[in-house]
């Protein structure tokens, strides 16, 4: 069933009621070094309210920073594009979403019709005009 270490492997026995000196010397002064453990007194419980308000306030607090942090830069993009579609005039040279260059010919509301300046006009959303480009840009 089990089987038994080599003698090899063993330690080395010690004499008969002899202790090595290191654990005598240990247990011997163990008893002055080591303080007795007492029971403590059990800390007074806090008040429920309290505790949890603070971790509401926590929370919160917390929550409105990682808000703050994280969609400020997309709402300062978002503010540029709305401005960038608003003040779209007729003959600005504009690229769409697609990669299509062109000169706007017509605006409306929701439609802007650009002349590509080979088969005709294309007629795409305000809201795919990715960029407005520098007059001369297209020649």
């Amino acid at each position: 069933m089990f089987r038994r270490t080599p003698a090899r492997d063993r330690p080395a026995p010690l004499a008969r009621g002899r202790w090595p000196a290191p654990i005598v010397f240990t247990r011997i002064f163990a008893v002055f070094l080591i303080s007795d453990a007492y029971a403590q007194t059990a800390a007074p419980a806090a008040a429920a309210g309290d505790n949890g308000m603070f971790m509401m306030l926590l929370f919160g607090g917390l929550a409105v920073v990682m808000l703050f942090t994280t969609s400020r830069k997309q709402m300062k993009a978002a503010k540029e594009t709305k401005a960038m579609l608003e003040a779209l005039a007729k003959g600005d040279e504009v690229v769409t979403a697609g990669g299509v260059l062109g000169r706007i010919a017509k605006l409306g509301d929701t439609y802007v019709h650009i002349d590509t300046g080979g088969a005709g006009e294309l007629q795409v959303q305000r809201s795919a005009i990715v960029q407005v480009l520098p007059k001369g840009t297209m020649k």
